[in-house]
């Protein structure tokens, strides 16, 4: 069994797996960089480490400086959350070399996987459905420009070791080809050291669905059912749904059975997500890659399934076979438990071309309530700093209908108050409201067909009003004392009153 676990990063995730060890009563080690040495997860920890200063290449991505922490503190397990060193196989095998059980798939499958064009191949093999292209590892200009002439248009263009977006390039015509590809390349090189590019048919006006897996290590596997992933920016994900409103029992069958033959197929361990392009007019399915690891977006399955998806990877990670309710494990839809959606609460501001806010958060107001979860690693007081994801937290709603869901959500955002810096919060409140999201006619261009350009309502919540005058005025005055004489109301000496 796992004594005691070494979270390899920061925020949210961080504070997400303290919490879940806790309740499994395994002891925990942080690590932290410079800039997060009064970060929330350093202080919920049983013990903190300092790994380095604050670039994520001498701190975060520093697999050596985390090694030496697990053995300094005794740490038997790494649960490396996403992002960072989540998905790098030689970061796995460096952890068994050391004796310490990597809290996530073998190095084989993760190498499989890893790569776009690889894991292309291995759907193939395994009868799982690709859209139409050209997958050749390390493949030329010249035999890249020449497959995609021989595809037509339009096509997509993708780097290999890409992610978030990264390495994409649309198009439309002949002449951009050599541009985009020359574009695409450099910007894969730039953030994953790797130019490899593949051509694939673009499908138009897809949606974004996503299917949850659990495997462990004694040959059992589970797909607990579908995200909906389709409302994206810049190819960055901000709503995500559970179960998609638009998923139909013939296509789950396809996706569940598609997704638990490429992760046998490729030895998979843990909690991953296999992910797809949904063809609407057509019904077809087209595989897109797997994640090899937990996803942001992992609560809304937690919601409409009751599985705690990071206690799972912690036992499976300790030898247990999965052992769910066997409708769980049939991936039979009579067991989904109403809807679920989350928001992203990103610092940035959408009224100024979504440019990234950083600074010191100076007041904080969260939702609590039934059905209403928020995961974050800040509160008031700690700094939103340029040097990581400017996700801020994530609220998860619960409801029994998706009409239920999107009402809490709107509720619960309005009573989400985050001061001094800007976050999209109105920008999502806008969202929810649109016809095409009640409706739930969306696609992965959506949003920025409809809300690319965006500015903020003339109105905004009086509550939020308040806040923002009274900590102009503390900040200018020293103190609150001066709202407090002219406004009896912020006498009051409750919690909320003092932010």
């Amino acid at each position: 069994m796992i004594k005691s676990i070494l979270i390899a990063n920061r925020g949210e995730i961080a504070v997400r797996v303290i919490r879940a060890a806790r309740e499994m009563g395994i002891r925990t080690v942080a690590v932290y960089s410079e800039a997060d040495s009064h970060a929330m997860h350093t202080q919920l920890a049983d013990q903190s480490v300092f790994i380095g200063a604050s670039e994520p290449t001498e701190s975060y991505l520093r697999a050596d400086a985390i090694l030496d922490a697990a053995r300094e503190t005794q740490a038997g397990a790494i649960h490396p959350g996403y992002g960072f060193l989540s998905e790098r196989a030689d970061f796995a095998e460096a952890c068994a070399d050391a004796g310490v059980i990597f809290i996530g798939p073998p190095a084989s499958a993760m190498r499989k996987l890893g790569a776009k064009i690889d894991a292309k191949k291995l759907a193939v093999e395994n009868d799982v459905p690709i859209a139409p292209g050209f997958f050749e590892p390390g493949a030329s200009d010249e035999a890249v420009l020449k497959a995609a002439r021989a595809m037509g248009y339009p096509l997509m263009l993708k780097a290999s070791a890409g992610g978030g977006g990264r390495g994409m390039r649309v198009v439309r015509e002949d002449d951009q080809l050599e541009t985009e590809l020359r574009l695409a390349r450099e910007e894969s090189r730039k953030a994953f050291g790797d130019d490899d590019m593949m051509v694939e048919r673009l499908i138009e006006q897809p949606r974004h669905i996503e299917v949850q897996v659990l495997a462990d290590q004694h040959g059992n596997a589970a797909a607990l059912f579908e995200r909906e992933c389709s409302l994206q920016r810049r190819h960055q994900k901000l709503i995500e749904e559970a179960p998609s409103p638009v998923m139909t029992d013939t296509i789950w069958e396809r996706l569940r059975d598609a997704s638990l033959r490429l992760v046998r197929a490729a030895g998979y361990v843990g909690a991953g997500t296999v992910e797809f392009m949904l063809e609407p007019a057509t019904g077809e399915i087209y595989f897109l890659e797997v994640n090899a690891r937990l996803q942001v977006e992992h609560p809304v399955t937690e919601a409409i399934t009751g599985v705690d998806l990071v206690q799972w990877q912690i036992r499976i990670a300790s030898g247990e076979t999965l052992a769910l309710p066997e409708a769980l494990m049939r991936g039979d839809r009579t067991a989904i438990r109403g809807h679920a959606i989350e928001s992203r609460i990103v610092a940035e501001d959408p009224a100024h071309g979504f440019m990234p806010s950083v600074g010191k958060v100076l007041g904080w107001a969260e939702p609590s309530g039934p059905g209403i979860r928020f995961d974050t690693g800040f509160g008031a007081g700690a700094e939103v700093t340029r040097f990581y994801d400017s996700l801020v937290a994530k609220l998860i709603v619960h409801g029994t209908t998706r009409e239920d869901a999107i009402r809490r959500l709107s509720m619960a955002l309005r009573d989400t108050h985050i001061l001094g810096v800007r976050t999209n919060v109105t920008y999502v409140l806008d969202l929810l409201s649109a016809p095409w999201f009640v409706s739930a006619d969306f696609d992965t261009g959506t949003l920025g067909r409809e809300m690319g350009e965006w500015l903020e309502p003339s109105s905004v919540p009086e509550e939020l009003g308040s806040l923002v005058g009274l900590a102009t005025a503390s900040a200018s005055s020293g103190g609150v004392s001066a709202v407090a004489e002219t406004s009896p109301a912020w006498a009051i000496a409750d919690g909320f009153r003092a932010l």
